[in-house]
Parts: structure tokens; sequence; C-alpha cells
């Protein structure tokens, strides 16, 4: 083992490390798999017993799978890498004393720390977007997304559509985007089968985002052809717009404009979670945790950050799996580094490509060497990455059978995978943020306890190319 002052290396003796891995994201769970290869003793914390898939919450919200496709057991990831799981969220670090203590009291000691705990939504000051915007950043997100969406049909579909109804998604990264798509593949192929009494041509779905262009990270070929295909699906983009305010049933425009909105979903704007604040360690924009060119933060030597929460100011990284997954590699790296008494090597991030799905048989891939691909071929190659990448084998053939079914029977009136609704949903143009959602101890109406993760976005007021949903990406 080693004690680390000042950044120096002084071995101390021998025996194992103990690392703490705090949350179970890609770069968490990277660490977690990388520590296991090292033979290194590890405690995996997390506030929720599973790890979320984020990538495809989208299609949880909009019928084409279970919550469960989406989440797997995290006592079975610590269990098959010898690994220990405790459940509960970082509440304070104490550098000094090596010890982190939990919401709920509890304390543990440490050797070396890896914080992975992700981002949480920021409205960066909009007006009423927390109280009347719903989020897609975890599985209960999805859940009550989709169950608004389902029972407002219902509504419709009983009481009959006294005027147009309008989705207004807000964020034009990668989950706004997909997001976006999906609801108008909904609207234009299943809506006519599964309420024909519901016309169509009266439910609208809008896009809006404040940057220039929609996904901020691809070619500007690729973001073309993405807002054509949006166009041609009917969703009504709007680029270069800034809100000014959300209010139950609009969303009022910078420029003084209002639009009507039933339904808006905030796919925008991340930050540190609250707690960050209570843990004493540098942060920066966002609240972010500041950490070195090694991934250490800034001061500290036992202490690593990865993925969103961690921020390298003169080297930023996109907010994308791929480098969560190599910052949680490289970290374990360097404590084993640490712990032979050599020095520290700083984080080269590798671009392995990054790809997007914009509705049935469309999406944008984008690959080093200028390699890029839309249409059908890069749909399918979005679909079979996702499918590969989903955490368990059942998840894998339950989500691919899901969403073949989904994809052949649309036309025909099935394809909706739907709940039982949320306790107190509140009705099309009440409240749909934190405050609505908090109903019946945050469970569903099937009882399942579902508290959320946090993950990357984008916003007006966030740095273009940023984004709520973690891609996985080639390779």
């Amino acid at each position: 083992m080693t004690a680390t002052g000042q950044r120096g290396q002084t071995p101390t003796g021998d025996g194992a490390a103990r690392v703490v891995v705090a949350g179970a994201g890609f770069g968490g769970l990277a660490a977690v798999r990388a520590l296991a290869r090292a033979g290194i003793p590890t405690t995996l914390i997390d506030r929720n017993i599973y790890a979320t898939f984020q990538p495809l919450l989208y299609e949880v919200a909009t019928g084409g799978l279970t919550s469960s496709d989406v989440a797997y057991p995290l006592r079975a990831v610590t269990g098959r890498h010898d690994a220990v799981f405790r459940h509960g969220e970082l509440a304070g670090i104490d550098p000094a004393a090596r010890q982190i203590t939990l919401a709920d009291g509890g304390t543990l000691g440490y050797d070396y720390l890896i914080l992975a705990t992700g981002v949480a939504a920021a409205y960066h000051g909009v007006p009423g977007a927390a109280e009347y915007t719903l989020g897609l950043y975890t599985r209960h997100d999805a859940i009550v997304l989709r169950d608004r969406i389902m029972i407002g049909l219902e509504h419709i579909s009983v009481a009959g559509l006294r005027g147009d109804v309008t989705v207004t998604v807000i964020g034009g990264g990668a989950t706004g985007v997909e997001l976006a798509g999906s609801l108008a593949d909904l609207r234009n192929i299943a809506l006519a089968a599964s309420f024909p009494e519901i016309d169509r041509e009266r439910v609208h779905v809008a896009l809006i985002e404040q940057a220039p262009a929609l996904l901020g990270p691809f070619h500007p070929a690729l973001r073309d052809y993405t807002r054509r295909q949006l166009a041609a699906r009917g969703v009504d983009v709007r680029l270069g717009t800034a809100i000014a305010e959300i209010t139950p049933r609009q969303v009022v425009l910078a420029d003084g404009s209002a639009l009507p909105s039933d339904v808006t979903v905030w796919a925008a704007g991340v930050a540190a979670p609250e707690a960050a604040d209570r843990w004493g360690l540098p942060q920066g924009r966002g609240g972010r945790i500041l950490i070195g060119p090694d991934l250490r933060v800034t001061g500290q030597d036992r202490i690593f950050a990865v993925g969103d929460i961690a921020l390298i100011e003169d080297q930023p990284l996109p907010q994308l799996a791929q480098p969560a997954l190599q910052m949680g590699k490289h970290a374990v790296g360097q404590i084993r580094r640490l712990e032979a008494g050599r020095p520290t090597v700083a984080f080269r991030y590798r671009d392995k490509g990054i790809m997007a799905t914009i509705g049935y048989r469309s999406a944008v891939v984008e690959l080093p060497r200028r390699v890029r691909i839309h249409g059908t071929l890069a749909w399918l190659a979005w679909l079979a990455l996702h499918l590969i990448t989903l955490l368990g084998g059942r998840n894998r053939i339950t989500a691919l059978v899901n969403m073949s079914w989904r994809y052949f029977t649309w036309q025909h009136g099935g394809g909706f995978i739907v709940g039982d609704g949320m306790t107190g949903l509140t009705p099309l143009g009440g409240p749909a943020g934190p405050a609505a959602g908090q109903t019946a101890a945050g469970q569903t109406a099937a009882g399942q306890t579902v508290a959320g993760q946090t993950v990357a976005g984008q916003t007006a007021a966030a740095p273009a190319g940023t984004d709520p949903g973690r891609r996985p990406e080639p390779g």
C-alpha cells in the first residue's frame, strides 16, 4: 500500500489497497471491472440497487421497452467481479481520515476513492422548468413520461380531442433527437391503429434547441440530415431558439412569443448533484469536480473522478459513454501505478466514434477517419451496438424481442408496452416536474420504488455538444 503526499509516491508496506467506487454508471462499472482484473478489493456504492442503461430510456418512455429491460441488479455485477455492493448515496468525504459518509449515516474507509456519480438536471434559472417539465435522466423519469403520454392519449380518446395537443422536447442533443423522432413515429405509425378516434394531424411534436444545429458533436452533413429527417416525420424543429419560461401550458421563448405545449420534456442541462457541494472538493462549471490530467481531484492524492462529474478545464471531453469507460479504466491504472511507487500518467481520450438514432430505419453514425453513415444501415448498426452493450443476457433477449415486436406490429395496433399509470398523475397541462412525480413515495402503480441515476445533458445555456443521455459509441 502507498501513502501519497503532495503527489509523491511513498510505499508504506504490503497488502492490497481498498478502493471505493461511488456510482454505477459507465465509468463506475468500468472501474469495477478493471479493479477485479487487478485483484484489488473493491466496494461499489450507488443510490439504486440496479444499473440503468440510459441510452434506451427514450424507448421506455415511448412504450417500446419495459423499465426492467434497461435495468440490471448491481449485486449481480459485484458478485461476478468479487466486489462488495453497498446501497447508499454519497453524502460526505473526509480525505484526511480516508473515509466517506453515506446519506443514511453509514461510513466506509478507503485507500482510494473513485467518484463516478454522474450529474443531475440543471435548469439554468429558467422559470418553471423544474416545476412544469418532465425529465429523461432516470428509469423513474422514463416511466413517468410513458404513463403521462399514454394516459393523456386515453383521456383524449374518452373525452374527445377539443383542440390540438403538443409534446415539446427541449434540447437538441442525441436524447432530444431520439425522443422527438420516436414520438413522431408513435404518432405517424402507431396512433391510427391503436387510437383510430384521435386525429393524428392534431397531435404535434416540437423540438427546441438554442444552438444553430442539432447533434453538435456530429459532422455538419449529418446534422443537416438529422434535421431533414425529423422535419419529414412532422417534427417542428426550432433552432437558434432560447427559452425564457415554462408554464403549465406554454413554452415562452426569449423573443416573447409563446408556443402551446401540453407535455414539455427537458432533455437539456447538466450540473453536479446537490450533494457534491458538501464533499469539500474543488468545483468548476456546473459544480463538476475539478481534476488534473491523471484524473485525480485537484489537491487530492487518493481521490479520482471520472465521467460526467469530472471536469478537466484545459481538456474538455464529450459527455459520452466512451470517455467515461476510458476514464474508469485509466483511474484504476493510476491506482496500480501509485501502489507500485511509480508516477501517474495523463489521460488521453481515444475517439471511437459517435451515433444517434432519429427514428425507424434512420440514424447517423460518425467514425474516425471521416467515416460517416446514415439511413437504414446506420440504424441497424445503432440497434446492434445498443443490444450488445446492454448488461445481462436476459435484458439483451427481451429488448430484442420487444423492439422487434414494436417495429413489426405498430401499424396493426401492437407494439405498446404500458403500465397502470402513476399514482396521483396530473392531467395534461398540470405540473409535470418533481412536485408532480413525488407521489406514493416515488412508486409506480405496480409498487416498484425507483430512484434516479443522473446523466449528462445539453441546454441552451450549456456548451454545444453536451447531451443528457449516455451514448454507447462504436468500439
